[in-house]
């Protein structure tokens, strides 16, 4: 028989088309299977003629495999459906969410305050942390202990690299500041003014290229003798030397 004229689903009703009639019956029995006796035709209700029919009481004998005639009708069945009825096979399940990541494994941003009250706030809430002469701890309660003990130790080092970046913000906003000014007071002050006035600009000494260059300036000692005797005593001084070199 076809195997879409006959249900042997688990748990469901046994039922078979008869072959004679094609009408949808039991399938009776535990051990023998039988087809339930039945009718010919539907009409006895309304006192019609009584004809059994000649499928009735055959013997039925399964001889397939049952889960695999299962999984070939689930899937007619599935392919029979709508497109918007039709349901996967095999269902997705949203994962269960990770596990919460200890305190002690955290990487965020390292530091006193920070490894100081996880550690206070581990040794309040841990059972295994007890306090005492000798203070004990559990893993993560050590783990905590050492970085908190590994910032004590650098706390020195990043107060000063703070300190040196804060004199180093300092000095920029100083300079922007005063670049700012210097803008503003070109802004105010510049162009045509500055122009006018670089155009009157007179030499203080006629002749002079500046008065910090001028004739007026002394070119020759102030004191020629002691200046010429000076120079007679470092060049004996010179020659003496000289001369001890070369011997």
């Amino acid at each position: 028989m076809a195997p879409e004229d006959y249900n042997v689903r688990p748990g469901e009703t046994k039922s078979i088309a008869c072959p004679d009639c094609r009408t949808w019956r039991r399938i009776m029995g535990d051990k023998v299977l039988k087809i339930r006796e039945h009718c010919v035709s539907d009409k006895v209700a309304e006192r019609g003629k009584h004809t059994t029919c000649p499928g009735s009481d055959q013997l039925v004998v399964v001889d397939i495999d049952v889960r695999r005639w299962q999984v070939k009708q689930d899937r007619l069945l599935r392919e029979a459906m709508p497109q918007e009825n039709r349901r996967a096979v095999q269902q997705f399940y949203k994962p269960l969410p990770a596990t919460a990541t200890p305190i002690s494994r955290f990487t965020a941003e390292i530091t006193l305050e920070t490894t100081r009250r996880s550690y206070l706030a581990h040794r309040q809430g841990c059972a295994a942390c007890v306090g005492g002469e000798q203070r004990k701890h559990c893993t993560d309660g050590d783990i905590l202990a050492r970085r908190y003990v590994l910032a004590l130790q650098e706390e020195p080092a990043r107060r000063e690299a703070r300190e040196q970046q804060e004199r180093q913000d300092r000095h920029t906003a100083q300079k922007q500041s005063a670049a700012a000014v210097r803008k503003k007071q070109w802004a105010k002050h510049g162009g045509a003014v500055v122009e006018t006035a670089n155009n009157r600009c007179a030499d203080r000494f006629p002749g002079s290229l500046s008065e910090f260059r001028g004739p007026h300036l002394p070119l020759g000692p102030q004191d020629e003798r002691a200046h010429n005797e000076r120079q007679s005593e470092l060049g004996k001084q010179y020659a003496h030397k000289r001369a001890t070199a070369a011997a």
